[in-house]
Order: C-alpha cells, then sequence, then structure tokens
C-alpha cells in the first residue's frame, strides 16, 4: 500500500512510503518514477546489509531498522532486524518496507512543529535517526540479559540450558553490532562537510553512541562466554581431583588385598592366628596416614 506522507506542495518535496507493497505497485513505482531494477532486487532480499549508493538519479540506501519482536533463539539479519529502502532526490523520497512501520508519521507530524526539513537531504537524516533510535531499547534488553547470565554463572543453582542461552545473546549481540557497524557508510554520505548540519551531527552522535555501546555488549559477551568456559573447566578439575583424591586412598589397599588374593600354597602370613585383624589394623592405618598426609598439605 502507497502512502502520500507529504507533498510537494506544502513542503516543496514529495516523500512516498510503500508498506508491503505488491508487485504491481512496485512495478508502478519503478515505470512512474525510473527506479533502477536492480535496487528494487536488493530491497527484495530479506538478509541484504546497510549500504549507499548512487544509482541514476536517485540516492539508493538500505538501512536496517530493530525488529520490534524478537524471539529467544533469533540469531540471524532478517530475525533480528527490518529493512528499509529509501530512494532521494531533490524532488522526492520514495520508502519502501515490509512491516508496518509508524516513522513516517511521526516524522511528518514533528516537523509540523518544529518544520526542521527544507529539503530531502534533511527528512532523510531524521528518517536514518529515526531507524538508529530503534536499536537503544534493544542495547538495554541485552545489557540486563547479560547481567542475569553473569549472576546465575556464580551461582550454585545453574541451569542445564544456560550454554544454549549464552549461544543465541552472544550471536543477537554480534548481528546487531555488525549491522550497525556496516551502517557507517550511510553516516558518512549523510553527514558530510558540504551538506552537515547540527542535526546531521546529531545523528552521527547517536550512531557512535550506539557503536561503543554494542561493542561494549560485544566485549561483556566474549568475556562471559571465557568465564563460564573457564568455570566449567574448574568444575571438571574440581572432580577429577576428588577422584584422585579417592584412587589414592584405595591404591595401597587393592595393593594388600591383591598380595593376599594370590593364593598361593606357601603363603607364611596365612597360618598366622591374628593375621587378618593385622592386616585389617594396617591398611586402617595406612588410610590414616594418607589422610593426614593429604592434611598437612591442604590437599582435603
Amino acid at each position: 500500500m502507497i502512502h502520500v506522507i507529504t507533498e510537494s506542495s506544502e513542503y516543496g518535496f514529495e516523500w512516498l512510503d510503500a508498506e508491503n507493497p505488491s508487485d504491481e505497485e512496485i512495478d508502478e513505482l519503478t515505470r512512474k518514477y525510473s527506479l533502477h531494477h536492480s535496487s528494487i532486487k536488493d530491497w527484495r532480499q530479506p538478509d541484504h546489509l546497510p549500504k549507499f549508493e548512487n544509482v541514476g538519479g536517485y540516492a539508493f540506501i538500505i538501512f536496517r531498522v530493530h525488529a520490534e519482536e524478537v524471539t529467544m533463539e533469533a540469531d540471524t539479519v532478517p530475525e533480528l532486524t527490518d529493512s528499509v529502502a529509501i530512494f532521494m532526490n531533490e524532488e522526492r523520497i520514495i520508502t519502501l518496507h515490509r512491516k508496518a512501520w509508524l516513522a513516517p508519521e511521526a516524522i511528518r507530524n514533528s516537523q509540523k512543529e518544529q518544520n526542521t526539513c527544507s529539503n530531502t537531504h534533511e527528512l532523510v537524516n531524521e528518517i536514518i535517526k529515526v531507524c538508529l533510535t530503534t536499536y537503544e531499547e534493544p542495547s538495554i534488553k541485552l545489557t540486563s540479559d547479560i547481567e542475569y547470565y553473569e549472576a546465575n554463572m556464580f551461582l550454585k543453582n545453574r541451569k542445564p540450558a544456560m550454554l544454549k542461552g549464552l549461544y543465541y545473546l552472544r550471536r543477537r549481540v554480534e548481528v546487531t553490532r555488525r549491522v550497525i557497524m556496516l551502517s557507517h557508510d550511510i553516516m558518512e554520505k549523510i553527514d558530510t562537510p558540504e551538506q552537515g548540519n547540527a542535526n546531521t551531527r546529531d545523528t552521527r552522535d547517536l550512531f557512535v553512541k550506539l557503536q561503543n555501546i554494542y561493542d561494549t555488549l560485544f566485549e561483556n559477551m566474549n568475556q562471559l562466554v571465557m568465564i563460564y568456559f573457564s568455570i566449567s573447566s574448574q568444575r571438571t578439575n574440581e572432580i577429577v581431583r576428588i577422584l584422585t583424591l579417592f584412587s589414592v586412598f584405595f591404591m595401597p589397599l587393592t595393593f594388600i588385598v591383591g598380595i593376599y588374593g594370590m593364593n598361593f600354597r606357601y603363603m607364611p602370613e596365612l597360618q598366622m592366628k591374628y593375621g587378618y585383624p593385622v592386616t585389617l589394623f594396617a591398611m586402617a592405618l595406612i588410610t590414616v596416614g594418607i589422610y593426614m598426609w593429604f592434611k598437612r598439605k591442604s590437599w582435603l
């Protein structure tokens, strides 16, 4: 469905917004406004990464906004983000997106009050800024999730599915960080020395802020995974240590039992009246001696 957000008679430029357009509507836009087929093909790819290029008489931008609803096991670009295609020239802006997007109406209403967009370049800057703000709330959620896993990692009541949750959490951070990082070229083309102003610098500041936030989240996530494996390795070493201590206790006892279990006919100890209790006493004495030795070495 194609909506006319602004008209050239009122603002000096036109803004057309197409929400989940059909093939017939795409063909109509392509024919009427001379949109390049390669750009339409790029937008139709659900996992296409952010880009900025000049095609024909338009500047073509693909920007990805963070999805409103994300499942716990979402770990791909299409699952975590939605693409918005922007065609821009001096006369008009055309935006294409598949899912419902409240930004056009919100931007138009804000511009009626503030009137900060005097041309299409400034309007695209506002669109990019609104797209970037969709990453702020997910960054807070990711920070909370990392703190949750960090707190539970050091508790004894650890859940078995923690490693799976860490994997998907790391993937979400990594994919989102990569999408923001690949949007750098778009920011360079929006905030240029020739066309830059206070508004474009605000957008760049927001971009840098989000980039630093997700870089920090990515580093924290990597450290958290390393801590998890370190703790797992420490637990394994502790189990092996305990099992080794038990084996040391039983090694001499097994040796004694093995000697007297050979059943040779001429073994003088077998004829001793008190041979059995003496052997048991010796075994108990060896066990106590090993225990005291481990205590002195602080191994127990």
